[in-house]
């Protein structure tokens, strides 16, 4: 029996037992099987870093833990949102990394992106920074692909070594068809952007929060379970289904509040809260795995 496709009425009847804080609907995602839908996440720690079965036993931990540390966050806005600092949305759009395991390329230059903007302290400042250039040439250099995905890391000392280009230079679409460098403009020395410095926050989730407030957006791993790929809108937690996965995505908020962080996905959006999710500090993993805000561009 294919453990993928999920049933989800079973899981709404689930969510309702729980009093679950997040709603669940029929996605692209949930009707696919579950090879296809390790296909849309495609992080994958390298030998010297935590592992997925690493993580997911230290989250009872977490867990109990989170509410001291969060509660460290003094002289913090209890809300922060960077789509809406005063009224202005400095977090550039949704995108959709489709079925290659791409989504460290897009949670972090959605980081990127974001920063940039938050430094030149311009929401309208035009950046839209190619996601093929970085996966298909750079994580290609690395030895990754579709199939076997990435590492944030290893994609920042790309972006801070040799830099990214515009999306037009090398269009995403272009990328998933060639799957290698050869989509890349002539001009594409010329195009360059890198990043000075990144920072690591890992486990940190009140240095997360300063820095969401002051700086910008922080990239974070997170485990997927069966359950998220059906979320529609709300906190999510972890409540039933087996696990999917590593994502890469970017934090752009938080919710004292709520409990929650609020992220960007790359899925399209028409997933989610348009292409957007809140989860609950320490679920999956997302504060206490791999954590990164960059410094200057």
């Amino acid at each position: 029996m294919d453990i993928g496709k999920i049933n989800v009425e079973e899981l709404q009847r689930k969510l309702a037992e729980a009093n679950a804080t997040w709603e669940a609907e029929e996605t692209h995602l949930s009707l696919l099987t579950s090879q296809e839908q390790q296909n849309w996440l495609g992080l994958t720690p390298p030998t010297n870093a935590q592992s997925i079965t690493e993580i997911e036993q230290k989250i009872p931990s977490i867990l109990e833990s989170i509410q001291t540390e969060t509660l460290g966050a003094v002289n913090l806005p209890p809300v922060f949102d960077l789509r809406n600092i005063n009224g202005k949305n400095f977090v550039t759009s949704i995108k959709n990394q489709k079925d290659c395991g791409s989504c460290v390329s897009f949670g972090t230059i959605a980081t990127v992106e974001a920063s940039l903007r938050m430094q030149h302290n311009d929401p309208n400042l035009q950046v839209d920074f190619s996601e093929a250039h970085l996966f298909f040439c750079h994580g290609q250099a690395d030895g990754r692909n579709c199939s076997t995905g990435w590492w944030p890391p290893s994609a920042y000392e790309a972006l801070k070594t040799k830099g990214v280009v515009d999306e037009s230079c090398y269009p995403y679409d272009e990328g998933l068809t060639k799957k290698d460098c050869s989509g890349l403009c002539t001009d594409s020395n010329n195009r360059l952007t890198k990043i000075k410095s990144y920072t690591e926050l890992t486990g940190n989730p009140a240095k997360i929060k300063e820095w969401l407030s002051t700086k910008g957006p922080v990239s974070a791993a997170i485990i997927v379970y069966q359950d998220f790929l059906s979320y529609r809108k709300g906190v999510y937690k972890h409540v039933t289904g087996n696990q999917v996965g590593g994502h890469c995505i970017s934090i752009v908020g938080y919710d004292d509040s709520q409990g929650c962080w609020i992220c960007k996905n790359s899925w399209n959006n028409t997933w989610g809260e348009q292409g957007f999710f809140r989860i609950a500090y320490g679920e999956c993993g997302i504060d206490h795995w791999c954590n990164h805000g960059v410094d200057a561009i």
